[in-house]
C-alpha cells in the first residue's frame, strides 16, 4: 500500500499535458478516517465508520497501510498523501496518533480525476475524538459481526 501512496505522490509530481499538478493551499477541518471501511461499506453506513465506534478498526487499517483519508465537515472525502515532513505518514503507524481524530489541517490540495489529494503541511489543531457515537452503535457495531448464515 506504501508503495501505491508513493506512486500516486510521485503522479501529481509528473508534468502531464505539459505542466506539473497544481495544487491549492487550504485549510480543512475534519476527522481521520479510514478509507477502507468508509468506502467499502463492509463496517456499515459511513456514519458507523467515524468517530470513537471506529476507532480500534481505524488503527488497525492505518497500521496495516490502508491510506487514512481527512472527512471534511463538508462531505468533502481527502486522501492523505503525507503529514508534515512525513512522507510515511499516509499509511502506517506513524499516523496512529490522529486516527478518528477531528483536526485542522493546512496543506496543499491536489485534485485529479475527480479525487481530492491533501498533502499536510501542518496540523493546525488537534481536538482528540469529538465524533463519540458509541452510544449509537457500542463498541462493536451489530452489524459488524459476520452473519453465520451467509
Amino acid at each position: 500500500m506504501r508503495s501505491l501512496i508513493i506512486a500516486a505522490l510521485a503522479a501529481l509530481a509528473l508534468p502531464g499535458a505539459g505542466h506539473a499538478a497544481e495544487g491549492t493551499r487550504v485549510q480543512v477541518t475534519g476527522e481521520i478516517i479510514d478509507t477502507w471501511c468508509y468506502y467499502s461499506g463492509v463496517m456499515g453506513s459511513p456514519d458507523a465508520v467515524v468517530g470513537s465506534a471506529h476507532h480500534t478498526c481505524a488503527l488497525w487499517c492505518s497500521a496495516g497501510g490502508i491510506p487514512v483519508g481527512l472527512l471534511a465537515e463538508d462531505g468533502t472525502v481527502y486522501m492523505v498523501l503525507k503529514v508534515e515532513d512525513d512522507a510515511q505518514a499516509a499509511g502506517g503507524d506513524t499516523l496512529l496518533r490522529l486516527a478518528a481524530h477531528t483536526v485542522e489541517a493546512d496543506g496543499m490540495l491536489y485534485e485529479r480525476d475527480g479525487l481530492n489529494y491533501l498533502v499536510v503541511s501542518d496540523v493546525v489543531s488537534d481536538q482528540d475524538i469529538t465524533n463519540v457515537n458509541h452510544n449509537d452503535y457500542g463498541n462493536v457495531p451489530s452489524f459488524s459481526i459476520p452473519d453465520p448464515n451467509k
